[in-house]
């Protein structure tokens, strides 16, 4: 049996449950999330990306019930020090033009990362 790895990085996508969006829209959305956050965090920590990227990049993607819960969780990302980028949407596709859909955390420490996400359930 396989020990279970643990990661000391890890990078949050946090997305709105309310959008009726297809697959492919969340999967872009959640892409722009994850490359604008880790930049953000390639900047300003650049230890923490570097671990990250040394752990292979590890990334959970959960979901908030609306936009109000969506704008807290970044307000705790923030206060906590984790940077942190939020999706507005062009409104090219399946949303009108400013929707905001998700928010990128990190990556910064795991145990961080915790304190801000850890109530979250997983994105299905």
């Amino acid at each position: 049996m396989q020990k279970k790895r643990t990661f000391d990085y890890k990078q949050a996508i946090v997305v709105r449950g309310d959008l009726n969006l297809s697959r492919g829209k969340w999967c872009a959305q959640a892409a722009h999330a994850a490359v604008m956050a880790s930049e953000g965090v390639r900047k300003t920590h650049r230890s923490w990306f570097n671990g990250w990227c040394r752990e292979g990049q590890k990334k959970v993607v959960l979901q908030v019930s609306e936009l109000g819960e969506l704008e807290e969780i970044k307000k705790v990302a923030d206060s906590v020090g984790i940077p942190s980028a939020t999706v507005v949407d062009f409104g090219l596709t399946e949303v009108e033009p400013g929707t905001v859909t998700c928010v990128g955390i990190g990556p910064a420490p795991s145990k961080l990362v915790d304190k801000v996400t850890g109530s979250l359930r997983l994105f299905k």
